[in-house]
């Protein structure tokens, strides 16, 4: 997910993404304690992807 695909976006869609992606991350780090989880990189690109979600958000309040 790129942020050119985000800026796009209305702030409705942007925040229901961002609870998404934080639910993602939270599943993955309990897999990761767990140690179910093998790609460990896909803790990486969550919180990558969140911040870019977040990035936009504040870009459309502004």
């Amino acid at each position: 997910m790129n942020y050119s695909d985000l800026k796009d976006k209305s702030s409705k869609e942007l925040t229901d993404l961002l609870k998404e992606k934080k639910v993602l991350l939270f599943e993955l780090k309990a897999k990761l304690k767990t140690m179910q989880l093998t790609n460990t990189s896909e803790l990486r690109v969550a919180k990558k992807e969140i911040a870019r979600i977040q990035t936009a958000i504040t870009a459309v309040k502004a």
